[in-house]
């Protein structure tokens, strides 16, 4: 089992000096991958010195690769400002705050058998390379709450999307009871307490979307339509992209590749070339951290100057690819930039 450290009485007593990480990368990261992350870390900051806003992509995951440790830290500095991701990051940053103490930890899965894996189906141990995630004490504790969610919303006749659930969820308390984890190092408590809008295309693909189209398909609300679909968020994106490129620069910095990255980044296109709009600003800043190879037709691996054709980036867009497990990488980036 992963076991946590939290303790009500500890919270927010370890602090981590970022400063000496930033250090310790501008003293030696100089080629390569390294240089890549420096520059790109750099870039980041820059980007935010000069006014402008951020959003995060998360694909793969992230969220139970923990990365809210530092990602929790960057929202709460203003150094994120907005988030696309699966809905598998969406519920996974909750799943690990209150069932971490029931993860399992897998280091030698390349060892295991079909039979050991079914074996981990049996006990309701869900892997993810090398963490099982808890059905009982993660999936099925987050459904009973999401449960009444739902039904409460069908019959106020509201819909949402699934992060607004996600916050009513958080905002209710309800959690609380269950936290294993110090609160801080949540990026969705994060993100709830900045009203940090979070955009995610293909919920569908997740546990609790998954929950719920079986809960809409047993008639226990009147429809699929109480949670707002794919489409609504893309047009809930071109609002946002315009409000917040009126006046400053809005960067990318996307993590994995994807339908979180390849959904917010058509944004810009889809404003000039279909709302054909022309004064639309193209992303101020692009980063890609991503082992995904570039292949015939692969668009998680494609280079940025791809984008360039399709109008997404301008060619003076600062762009940085880092061909690095996004797992090491992306906490360093956010050190480097807590760190300034």
């Amino acid at each position: 089992m992963i076991k946590s450290n939290f303790s009500k009485t500890s919270l927010r007593e370890k602090q981590t000096d970022f400063r000496s990480i930033k250090q310790f990368i501008d003293n030696n990261f100089f080629h390569f991958n390294a240089a890549a992350l420096a520059d790109a870390s750099k870039a980041y900051s820059e980007h935010l010195e000069k006014g402008g806003k951020m959003m995060v992509t998360l694909a793969g995951a992230m969220s139970t690769a923990e990365l809210g440790i530092t990602l929790a830290e960057m929202i709460r500095q203003d150094k994120v400002h907005a988030i696309c991701c699966t809905g598998a990051n969406l519920e996974e940053d909750i799943f690990n705050l209150v069932a971490h103490d029931s993860y399992r930890r897998v280091p030698h899965y390349r060892d295991l058998s079909p039979e050991d894996e079914e074996n981990l189906f049996k006990e309701k141990f869900n892997r993810v390379t090398d963490t099982c995630i808890p059905e009982e004490e993660a999936m099925k504790r987050i459904e009973m709450h999401m449960w009444d969610l739902w039904r409460g919303a069908d019959k106020a006749n509201e819909r949402l999307f699934p992060y607004e659930y996600m916050y009513r969820l958080i905002r209710s308390g309800r959690l609380d009871q269950y936290f294993q984890i110090d609160p801080k190092n949540s990026w969705m408590l994060a993100a709830s307490e900045k009203n940090l809008p979070i955009f995610v295309p293909g919920w569908e693909d997740s546990t609790l979307g998954n929950m719920f189209v079986a809960f809409a398909k047993k008639k226990e609300v009147s429809g699929f339509h109480i949670v707002k679909s794919g489409l609504e968020t893309m047009d809930f994106l071109i609002d946002w992209y315009k409000e917040n490129t009126k006046h400053s620069s809005t960067g990318f910095f996307q993590i994995g590749g994807g339908i979180a990255g390849d959904f917010p980044i058509c944004v810009v296109p889809l404003i000039e070339q279909d709302l054909r709009e022309t004064e639309v600003a193209k992303w101020g800043y692009f980063c890609q951290i991503s082992d995904s190879t570039t292949s015939y037709g692969s668009y998680s691996g494609a280079e940025p100057n791809e984008k360039i054709t399709w109008g997404k980036l301008g060619k003076d867009t600062p762009r940085f690819v880092i061909e690095s497990d996004a797992s090491i990488v992306a906490p360093l980036v956010f050190a480097y930039i807590l760190g300034k």
